[in-house]
């Protein structure tokens, strides 16, 4: 059997990211403002600034109009409030990004329940959770979803076509991958599986899947023999390990060496579904905007 066929995120991410760009550059020659993404960063976390640098510039590129918002650490909670609700009014403003972590002394929830559902690019608000946990299959996606897992179903799709009636497992139950996973597998009239820390035979119920996504922070914990012939694996995992030479390297929730003989497809790490959460985080703006503007959105 020859080995797997690789899910090529970067290259996806890149594909998107010019369906994204043309989005933008039709919805402006309609008439309708740039869409515009709010980028709010508390405190000066290096990794934090990167991430929040990347995106601003990244949506700029794309034609739109990207505003940075830089807080102290000291920022109160009641601050940070203030600016988002400033921001939900502003109708220039179509999505808002809350980096996280937030420092300690500000309530996550509490900023997180504060955004504009219809501008929460994130997807993590209640409502918009509420609405993904609701969703009939095969129903339109006209609110926003958490990018991630947008990213996931994104590359499935387009490595396997139609997924109805595959068997998927889900292994890892967080609110942020797992489980909207696990909704959008269902949406797409998948068989869907949910794994985690109680569960009985990992093992043995991933012999059973058609696809094998995989989020726990637990490096190569997906073994070869695990793995039904031809399945799709999407490893969502980032775990930094030690180096022959001394440094460090990425490494997946699946042991990459081992599946690749035995699986379908795969996404390899890095370079699998981590450049599909920018992108998706941008397609999610052009849809925010569209929805702004009376326009449908467009098939994710």
């Amino acid at each position: 059997m020859a080995d797997a066929k690789l899910i090529d995120g970067k290259a996806f991410a890149a594909s998107l990211q010019r369906r994204v760009a043309a989005g933008v550059m039709e919805l402006v020659t309609g008439g309708a403002p740039k869409p515009g993404l709010a980028t709010v960063l508390v405190g000066a976390d290096p990794a934090s600034q990167v991430y929040v640098r990347s995106k601003g510039k990244l949506a700029a590129e794309l034609g739109m109009a990207s505003f940075d918002h830089r807080l102290g650490v000291e920022t109160t909670e009641a601050q940070l409030l203030a600016l988002i609700a400033t921001l939900n009014a502003d109708p220039a403003i179509n999505g808002i990004l809350v980096q996280l972590p937030l420092p300690r002394h500000i309530d996550t929830a509490r900023v997180l329940l504060a955004i504009d559902p219809a501008k929460d690019v994130d997807g993590f608000h209640p409502i918009n959770v509420g609405r993904l946990g609701s969703i009939a299959a095969g129903a339109p996606l006209d609110f926003p979803v958490p990018c991630t897992p947008l990213g996931v179903s994104m590359l499935l799709q387009d490595a396997l076509g139609s997924l109805a009636g595959l068997n998927a497992i889900v292994i890892g139950r967080s609110t942020l991958v797992g489980r909207p996973v696990a909704q959008l597998l269902l949406r797409l009239d998948c068989t869907v599986t949910m794994a985690h820390s109680r569960t009985r035979d990992v093992p043995g119920l991933c012999r059973q899947s058609d696809i094998v996504v995989v989020a726990i922070g637990r490096q190569e914990f997906v073994r070869g023999d695990w793995i039904k012939p031809g399945a799709a694996v999407i490893d969502v995992g980032i775990n930094r390990v030690p180096a022959a030479d001394g440094k460090t390297r990425l490494v997946g929730d699946a042991a990459f060496g081992e599946i690749l003989p035995v699986a379908g497809h795969i996404t390899p790490v890095p370079g699998g579904v981590g450049p599909m959460t920018v992108a998706c985080l941008m397609f999610n703006t052009l849809q925010a905007a569209r929805r702004a503007a009376g326009l449908a959105v467009t098939a994710a």
